[in-house]
């Protein structure tokens, strides 16, 4: 069995004649295999961005043309676990597209079920709060679907709130969303925001300590982000209690969970007085819990 193809020395010419796409595309997917379970998709997103083109109009129109000379770069990134988003600097959400770095955790398909069932639970809302903003995802997404609707973002970092506001004024929705610096675990952080709010948004650090994750993400994805304590329920415990503050009278709180803390989050939330009810994402894996208070 030959040795995969190494990305880094991909030649411009054969005898002659110029390395195709097509061609640059089955190595490529072959160096990849190693690093990625999405390799040939992988391929195409970093051709794409190499050749400043679609994915779509790659596939139909550019598999003869020659290879760009900056597509090994982008190879080799992805070789070494840098995410493609984080490589090409945008994820798509929801329908949407977010400009990430890693400043920001990247956007993931999974956080969508958020966006669903806050547009469900209550449709007329009118102001929104997303706790741990990021990149904006979950707030933006939400206010692209709710018209008449402002929000605020928190975070705690400067740096992700800079994306926010880009990400913010991309979609169009720089008037009606808020960025603000905000920890919830300072005393009256939430004072200035405005509240209370018919929506809270909120996808806090959940990740165990000791969890065993993917280079891609723990070598790339932002620490503080990720990571609550021995048994990743540290933020769950300092923000769901503060819950029933920063909701209006028939307002709704979606809170992003890991798969195994659905049980122990809905716990923090009874213990707050308020009424809990877990929802599913498309793998079928427990991924928000979402709460309203008891009246």
């Amino acid at each position: 069995m030959s040795e995969p193809a190494d990305a880094a020395s991909y030649p411009s010419s054969t005898g002659g004649e110029a390395v195709t796409v097509a061609r640059a595309l089955r190595d490529a997917a072959q160096r990849l295999s190693a690093t990625s379970d999405t390799a040939r998709l992988d391929a195409e997103v970093l051709m794409a961005r190499a050749l400043g083109t679609a994915r779509s109009d790659l596939l139909l129109r550019r598999t003869g043309d020659p290879v760009p000379e900056t597509f090994a770069a982008l190879v080799e990134r992805r070789a070494a676990h840098e995410p493609v988003a984080y490589i090409v600097g945008e994820q798509e959400f929801f329908g949407l597209p977010f400009r990430v770095t890693p400043d920001v955790l990247i956007p993931r398909g999974d956080s969508e079920v958020l966006v669903e069932r806050a547009l469900a639970a209550v449709p007329q809302a009118r102001r929104v709060l997303d706790c741990g903003t990021g990149s904006g995802a979950l707030l933006l997404a939400t206010l692209a679907n709710l018209p008449g609707a402002h929000g605020v973002g928190i975070d705690r970092s400067e740096a992700a709130l800079a994306i926010a506001r880009g990400n913010a004024g991309a979609l169009g929705l720089a008037e009606r969303a808020r960025m603000c610096l905000a920890d919830w675990t300072r005393p009256g952080w939430s004072d200035p925001l405005g509240g209370p709010f018919d929506l809270v948004l909120a996808n806090p650090p959940y990740v165990e300590e000791a969890a065993e994750l993917a280079p891609s993400v723990r070598a790339f994805e932002p620490a503080g982000a990720l990571f609550a304590g021995a048994q990743g329920l540290d933020d769950y415990r300092v923000l769901v209690p503060q819950l029933p503050v920063l909701l209006a009278p028939g307002g709704t709180a979606l809170v992003e969970i890991g798969a195994t803390q659905g049980d122990a989050v809905s716990a923090i939330g009874h213990a707050a007085g308020l009424r809990a009810a877990l929802h599913h994402d498309l793998a079928g894996r427990p991924r928000a819990v979402e709460f309203c208070v008891r009246r």
